[in-house]
């Protein structure tokens, strides 16, 4: 996910009269998606009683993504509660919390990362690339007759 500053998200969503919060839904919906959720087109959340459905499918693709670490039922009675304004700086502070992978690594998400660990350094010896090939087997002696 993409480190965003959760005080910002709040005053841009309050001085934009709610058009960033969309902006912002929108964009993370998509970065939800590239992790595995399934949430519908952005576009049902400009529409009156389908947007309930959308952020509810919202929430429970960020409950998803993050292996239980944000509680969608959670963050849903939030989104209805207390507005999405608010909701949405603060799941962005969890999304901050998640992990985010340096650029050409692989996706880090709750501190599982999908790359194998490192080979052990040993101290004062540097540690040897592994080979990838698999062990070269003796060449076998044709049967005698």
């Amino acid at each position: 996910m993409t480190p965003r500053n959760p005080f910002l998200v709040l005053i841009f969503t309050l001085l934009t009269l709610g058009i960033y919060g969309i902006y912002w839904f929108a964009t993370t919906k998509g970065e939800l998606n590239e992790r595995g959720a399934q949430i519908p087109t952005a576009w049902l959340i400009i529409v009156p009683l389908v947007n309930i459905y959308w952020f509810w499918k919202y929430c429970e693709g960020a409950e998803k993504v993050s292996n239980g670490q944000i509680s969608g039922v959670l963050y849903f009675l939030l989104c209805l509660v207390i507005g999405t304004a608010i909701t949405s700086a603060i799941l962005q502070s969890q999304y901050n919390k998640l992990g985010v992978a340096p650029a050409g690594a692989a996706p880090v998400l709750g501190g599982q990362s999908t790359m194998p660990p490192a080979a052990p350094v040993q101290q004062g010896v540097p540690a040897q690339p592994q080979s990838q090939q698999p062990p070269q087997q003796p060449p076998q002696q044709p049967p005698q007759v």
